[in-house]
């Protein structure tokens, strides 16, 4: 690349870069805290992947992703996860009408822009293979009619790490489909103490209103800004630093398995959304380090005997990334 080529990316990185911090200061808006829940729901965003969330009930996330979808005039759609769920619940089904005497497809909640997908592991194997598909695919096939979704496609989908009790985990090979796993956790002090003054100040119900939020890019936007972060500079020492850290964990004596190549790929994918975001127009290994948990707590699997003592998949992770040498460059 010459001079005047890198000048020029470096100029569109900046742009876009600037355009990004604008999406996450209008989430503030609306979502007070969980600054590290918005830069990943950004970066997911960037990536084009779809995130798992896990945290108790009453965290905000469906106000997580109503603000997301408001920042370009993207549609927002909500299924609630349940036993009996079917997957024609979720992508629709052909129906006969009665008056023109033919059937006519019915689309289901799936056909929207941002997707929260409350609860994932309360419905069957069946019903979650139907949402993982379209997450794939990025299309339905409804009675032999292949239907396309609108994009961008987002998923963001919800687990209550509590209650256990008539769930049905997401086996690993669904999990790997997802680009990052974020924990979200009760907010601090302070910020508790503004989202309850926000939330009763002269309203009625307990719910913050998102309409004071303007819509800073379109979705045209979304899917330039999705094109420039997947044309983003790796060089082939972070490639190889990513991959490392990758193999690594199929190794590690505290890992009965570990993350396999889809791994490495969300890995590099993820880290040049968070380049964008940190206004660089190349991946650096920090870039790497900094999502690198998000990016792999789902695709490994603890030993039993290293849960007894305490450890997780995060302190696991962050041995791992120590272990491994990060390039200089």
């Amino acid at each position: 690349m010459n001079t005047t080529n890198e000048t020029t990316m470096s100029n569109t990185v900046q742009q876009a870069s600037t355009l990004v911090q604008t999406i996450r200061q209008e989430m503030n808006k609306a979502v007070i805290g969980q600054n590290d829940i918005i830069d990943q729901l950004i970066i997911s965003l960037l990536a084009a992947g779809h995130i798992l969330v896990e945290g108790v009930p009453g965290l905000g996330k469906t106000l997580l992703v109503r603000a997301l979808a408001k920042t370009f005039g993207g549609n927002f759609g909500r299924i609630q996860f349940t036993p009996d769920l079917m997957p024609s619940d979720i992508t629709g089904h052909a129906m006969y009408d009665m008056k023109s005497e033919s059937f006519k497809l019915r689309k289901g909640p799936i056909f929207t822009n941002i997707l929260l997908a409350d609860e994932i592991n309360r419905a069957p194997a069946k019903t979650q293979s139907a949402l993982l598909e379209v997450m794939q695919e990025h299309q339905v096939t409804i009675e032999g009619q292949s239907l396309n979704m609108d994009l961008p496609f987002l998923t963001l989908a919800t687990q209550n790490p509590i209650e256990q009790e008539g769930t049905y985990p997401l086996p690993e090979a669904q999990l790997d489909r997802f680009l990052l796993k974020v924990l979200i956790d009760y907010p601090d002090t302070n910020e508790e103490v503004m989202m309850v003054k926000n939330v009763t100040d002269g309203k009625i119900g307990d719910s913050i209103d998102v309409n004071s939020m303007n819509a800073i890019v379109s979705k045209t936007q979304v899917l330039e800004l999705q094109k420039l972060t997947a044309s983003l500079t790796v060089d082939d020492r972070v490639v190889d630093y990513a991959v490392n850290i990758v193999r690594a964990t199929r190794e590690w004596p505290g890992i009965s398995i570990g993350a396999g190549p889809r791994g490495s790929i969300a890995l590099i994918r993820a880290a040049r959304a968070q380049a964008i975001l940190n206004g660089h127009d190349f991946v650096t290994p920090d870039d790497i380090k900094s999502i690198t948990l998000a990016a792999l707590r789902h695709r490994i699997v603890v030993a039993p005997e290293m849960e007894i003592e305490g450890q997780t998949a995060d302190s696991i992770l962050r041995a791992v990334i120590d272990s491994v040498a990060a390039p200089r460059i």
